[in-house]
């Protein structure tokens, strides 16, 4: 299935907990001069207008980055991102991770994009045109398999799927594990939903197995619309980079504060 369409979704709740963290993440790595490689599996489009119809038709932004991002220090690398996204691309648009990873990114790293969907594909070349990066229309997971252990091998894997296909509860952990044991010092960033009906739990029970030290960090926040099913993000870190726990205690803190 590829009926999935993220501008609907972009800049909601979950996309500013896993873009914050994501943010922050590449900033740390990158204040070494040592290079690294980028690697996202399900990449979407990469920029997304918050203006369109899709996006106002479900309103989910304004209970997202337009209630959230203030409440982050202006120097954060989110906002950073946020502001060098309107400042190239106009006071609507939202970046999503590509984008997130092209900018923060140096000319030293590498940048490696799989996305299926024909239409989120052929958007994401066009808005990447310019970075220097690798975009494949294929399964992620095979890109990832393909590539791992990559060069150079200091760097982040993001998992983002849509779970649109149920049995991807049951088969990241799989994935995730075959990862690890090619490129034991990648670190492996998986988002997964939080949902009422509970679907995430069984898929981390199985992480949690494989991965003892892995580092789970959840937010909640209200359905964004009646009858939404989705209550919080979640994010399971395998080789969590120093300081991120505490940087995502922060982010906590950003979803729990009120106003």
């Amino acid at each position: 299935m590829l009926s999935y369409q993220h501008h609907y979704h972009a800049g909601n709740p979950a996309d500013v907990h896993k873009h914050a963290a994501l943010a922050w993440v590449l900033d740390y790595l990158c204040q070494k001069p040592k290079p690294l490689s980028y690697i996202e599996t399900h990449a979407g489009r990469g920029l997304y207008d918050l203006g369109d119809a899709a996006a106002l038709k479900t309103g989910e932004a304004a209970q997202g980055v337009a209630r959230l991002e203030a409440r982050f220090a202006t120097d954060h690398p989110y906002r950073r991102r946020l502001t060098q996204t309107r400042a190239a691309h106009g006071a609507r648009a939202y970046p999503g991770s590509p984008l997130i990873a092209a900018q923060s990114l140096r000319r030293v790293d590498s940048l490696h994009l799989a996305e299926l969907h024909p239409a989120e594909n052929a958007h994401l070349r066009r808005n990447l045109a310019g970075y220097d990066v690798n975009i494949r229309q294929q399964d992620g997971f095979e890109m990832a398999q393909e590539l791992c252990p990559p060069t150079p091998r200091r760097g982040v894997l993001l998992v983002d799927p849509s779970y649109e296909v149920k049995t991807e509860y049951e088969s990241i952990p799989r994935h995730l594990t075959q990862i690890a044991r090619k490129w034991n010092v990648g670190i492996l960033m998986l988002w997964y939903p939080i949902l009422t009906s509970g679907a995430h739990e069984g898929m981390l029970i199985h992480l949690g197995a494989a991965f003892p030290e892995g580092l789970r960090h959840e937010v909640a926040f209200p359905p964004v619309r009646a009858g939404h099913r989705m209550v919080g993000s979640g994010l399971f870190v395998v080789n969590a980079p120093y300081g991120l726990e505490a940087e995502l205690a922060r982010i906590t803190e950003v979803f729990a504060a009120k106003g």
